[in-house]
């Protein structure tokens, strides 16, 4: 984010960033969250993984489209965004059933399925992949001292990720499976935090006691894991940042 699209929000009166992690079709709980950043005149900002899960993505999805219209707020990049995206423009990837392949069906039985599809193509094709403002990096996954002096691809969503892509969609991974059958990951990355700076993501659920989890790194930088486990048996988090 440029000094001048903050300029740009300090001028239509917004006085800070409401940072809403993984919502995961939980659309009643994002919706709570919208309301009380519209009160508070905050911008929100969605860290990624809109659908798959929970109850009602396509709700989600028409939240999320109602604030990219009203210019009060955007999404990142996250790994069933663009995996969304994939399945619908027809490519192959596998489905499974309480995941993407909730998230389909939902969009199949919805009046204006056929027309969030199209309008998530669009957008999710467009959603940066991590964003800086100043001393704050906003990502879905995981971070690397590169996107403090890279601009993401203005098109990261409609093609096959590039390592630093990589990076901020999945985080940091061994390349070994875990028994629950997701990746394991490592956190090394954030030791790569410089000093006075917070990573905000989502993707990882690390909290313990329901709680976004904050991990001081060994050069003085912090990240907060905001993902608390919509749409999996948790809740939706958020915190609020002022300019």
């Amino acid at each position: 984010m440029s000094e001048a699209a903050l300029a740009d929000l300090k001028a239509r009166g917004f006085q800070g960033l409401r940072v809403v992690a993984d919502v995961h079709g939980e659309a009643e709980a994002f919706a709570r969250a919208i309301d009380g950043a519209k009160s508070d005149k905050l911008f929100v900002l969605q860290l990624g993984d809109l659908t798959d899960h929970g109850p009602d993505s396509p709700e989600t999805l028409r939240l999320m489209f109602g604030l990219l219209d009203g210019r009060r707020g955007r999404f990142l990049l996250g790994n069933h965004d663009h995996k969304l995206r994939r399945a619908l423009s027809g490519q192959r990837v596998s489905v499974k059933r309480e995941r993407l392949g909730l998230t389909l069906d939902q969009l199949r039985a919805a009046k204006d399925g056929e027309r969030l599809a199209e309008r998530a193509l669009t957008e999710i094709a467009a959603a940066p992949a991590w964003l800086r403002l100043r001393d704050w990096v906003f990502v879905h996954g995981g971070f690397h001292p590169r996107m403090l002096v890279t601009p993401p691809p203005a098109d990261a969503g409609a093609k096959k990720p590039d390592p630093l892509v990589s990076r901020a969609l999945f985080g940091e991974v061994t390349g070994r499976m875990q028994p629950d059958g997701f990746p394991e990951r490592v956190h090394f990355w954030v030791d790569r935090i410089p000093a006075g700076m917070t990573v905000h993501c989502g993707h990882d659920r690390r909290s313990t006691d329901g709680r976004p989890f904050v991990q001081a790194g060994a050069q003085g930088g912090s990240a907060v894991f905001l993902d608390t486990g919509a749409g999996k048996g948790g809740h939706l988090s958020w915190v609020d940042l002022a300019w």
